[in-house]
């Protein structure tokens, strides 16, 4: 069993979509970077590949490489799933929370609950996401910018299968992963 964490922060600029979790998201502002700027995904992202050993996001995805330019966070995620399957590790679970004055998330966890559990091949069970403000204070709370953290549990496969097998499960009864008997 491994633990990693995750944080990132993009600034809220006017002519771009807000995309956090892999859901668009009306707002006036949207986040500057150089792929769709995800902060909920990368933070994620950073928190898998961290408990992985696999370093972080930027040294599989540099924002140097036209190849990343606006490409979707959700896309990045799922090779991060197939960079830590190939390692032999399986995700236990995520907990991350988003850091935004405005707008209000309540109404989009749900969804992008779903969009990490596909994503990462896991239950939705497995993932949850939180959203908080600052009271103002600080560069979140001023509305200059989003930030958010995540923690990661990963498995080893060899260990959650055991898991399963001592249980008298199949794999269909395992919530680790997504493949089948």
């Amino acid at each position: 069993m491994r633990i990693g964490t995750g944080y990132d922060v993009h600034k809220l600029v006017s002519g771009r979509d807000l995309i956090i979790g892999g859901v668009k998201i009306e707002h006036t502002l949207g986040l500057l970077g150089h792929s769709d700027a995800d902060v909920l995904l990368h933070a994620i992202a950073d928190a898998v590949l961290g408990a992985a050993g696999l370093k972080d996001i930027g040294a599989h995805f540099p924002d140097t490489d036209p190849k990343y330019k606006g490409i979707s966070s959700m896309l990045l995620l799922e090779h991060v799933r197939e960079l830590i399957e190939d390692k032999g590790f399986i995700v236990g679970n995520v907990d991350a929370t988003v850091i935004a004055q405005a707008p209000k998330l309540r109404p989009y966890i749900e969804q992008m609950e779903e969009n990490v559990a596909k994503c990462l091949g896991i239950d939705v069970s497995q993932v949850n996401i939180k959203a908080t403000t600052e009271e103002h204070l600080g560069f979140t709370g001023r509305e200059e910018g989003i930030s958010s953290q995540a923690v990661c549990l990963l498995y080893d496969m060899y260990d959650a299968s055991r898991t399963v097998y001592d249980s008298g499960l199949s794999c269909e009864g395992c919530a680790g992963c997504n493949k089948k008997a």
